[in-house]
C-alpha cells in the first residue's frame, strides 16, 4: 500500500494539534495549582530570541496551513497573531483543525511532484512536494510542537515524552 500526501500530512498535523491542546490543559491546571498568572507560561520562552508559548503554537498552525495551500489550489485561512491566553490558543487550535479536517484527501492527489519553492531572505530552494513534506514541513511542525512542550517544562509544569507522543492508536 502507498502512503497518499494526504495521509503523510494532515492526520499528522491533526494529532500534534491534540498533543498541543493536551499540553494547554496541563499548562493551565499547572498555574491554577501554583498560583501563576497563565500569562507567564503563555509568554514563557526558552531564550530571548525564540518566540514564546503562543508563538510557537500559531507557527505551527501557520506551518500546517501553509503545507496545505503551497500543495494545492485551497485558499487557505489567515489569523493574526493575536492570542493571548490559553483559551485563544485553544481556539487557534480548533480553527486549525477544522480547516485541515476540511481538505478532501483528493486535494493533494499528484501534489507529490508538485515543485515548491522556499524562500529565506537571497536562499531560495525548490523541493518535490513530498520532499517538502518530509524534509520541510512536518521537522518544522514538530520542531514547534516540541518547543512549545520544552517551553513549559523548563518552566516546571510536569510533561514528559508520553505527553509529546500523544495516545497511540
Amino acid at each position: 500500500m502507498s502512503l497518499s500526501m494526504h495521509k503523510i500530512s494532515v492526520p499528522a498535523f491533526i494529532r500534534g494539534f491534540s498533543v498541543l491542546s493536551s499540553l494547554i490543559d496541563k499548562a493551565e491546571t499547572f498555574a491554577a495549582e501554583k498560583k501563576i498568572n497563565p500569562s507567564v507560561l503563555v509568554n514563557a520562552r526558552l531564550a530571548p530570541d525564540m518566540l514564546p508559548f503562543s508563538g510557537q503554537i500559531q507557527r505551527a498552525s501557520d506551518t500546517s496551513k501553509a503545507t496545505i495551500g503551497r500543495l494545492t489550489t485551497i485558499e487557505v485561512p489567515k489569523f493574526p497573531d493575536e492570542e493571548s491566553d490559553f483559551a485563544e490558543l485553544r481556539q487557534r487550535i480548533a480553527k486549525t483543525v477544522a480547516f485541515l479536517e476540511s481538505v478532501d484527501q483528493s486535494a493533494l492527489d499528484g501534489s507529490d511532484n508538485k515543485e515548491v519553492t522556499l524562500s529565506s531572505g537571497q536562499r531560495k530552494v525548490t523541493l518535490s512536494g513530498v520532499d517538502y513534506i518530509l524534509q520541510f514541513a512536518l521537522p518544522n511542525f514538530y520542531f514547534h510542537v516540541t518547543t512549545a512542550q520544552n517551553i513549559l517544562r523548563h518552566n516546571g509544569v510536569q510533561v514528559g515524552k508520553l505527553d509529546y507522543l500523544g495516545p497511540l492508536g
